[in-house]
């Protein structure tokens, strides 16, 4: 069993989760955060508790393929805002948005840290599913398109997890997928960090700022 099914979401998280399963439409949370801060693990924390209620959509499944990220020059900054598909993500949430009940599923990629790859149609998003939770960290920047996932979401929480806890658990990320110990801090201080600064930016969007661990 994983960290996040044995995980009780938090009670505040549990009370607006109520709200937003109460509204009787479809519904869309967005957990955002810089790397490393834990937004898949309430997620996925929230998709056990929850059950059929809820699926996830995480945004890193719209991380642009390795040999594009080669193509355009982008490669060495692989998380930045500019190497995902952000109009393809703004798209399929539209769309997840308005589907109704019988209408078909709609499909979402998914992203595979073991091949650093997206994988098409991975996620079947169910027209009966009431709560859609997307998680990642760019769902409240200013710049376009991004912005546009603002008008979609329902609810946002922005979590606040302390620098040197999302760096410890970026550096056991890095090399338990297989960079070494200075080549993952070298990824960290060149290419996450930066990130993080721009992200923590964004939480002022939030429509909660919630600490986490």
């Amino acid at each position: 069993m994983t960290q996040a099914a044995l995980l009780t979401p938090p009670a505040l998280c549990q009370q607006r989760v109520a709200h937003l399963l109460s509204s009787g439409t479809r519904q869309i949370l967005a957990i955002v955060a810089q790397p490393g801060a834990g937004k898949s693990t309430l997620a996925q924390a929230l998709l056990a508790h929850y059950g059929d209620a809820v699926q996830v959509v995480p945004m890193d499944g719209f991380h642009l393929a390795n040999s594009e990220l080669e193509r355009l020059g982008r490669r060495s900054r692989k998380g930045a805002p500019d190497t995902f598909d952000s109009a393809g993500f703004v798209n399929l949430l539209q769309r997840i948005k308005h589907q109704k009940p019988g209408d078909g599923a709609v499909y979402a990629p998914e992203f595979r840290r073991d091949i650093e790859e997206a994988i098409a149609g991975a996620i079947a998003v169910r027209a009966s599913t009431p709560l859609v939770i997307i998680e990642g960290n760019y769902l409240l920047m200013d710049d376009a398109p991004w912005c546009q996932v603002r008008e979609v979401v329902d609810d946002s929480w922005f979590l606040e997890v302390p620098d040197e806890l999302r760096q410890a658990r970026l550096l056991a990320r890095h090399m338990q997928f297989g960079r070494s110990e200075q080549q993952a801090l070298d990824w960290i201080a060149s290419t996450d960090e930066p990130n993080a600064v721009r992200i923590a930016q964004t939480r002022k969007h939030a429509s909660l700022c919630m600490p986490w661990h």
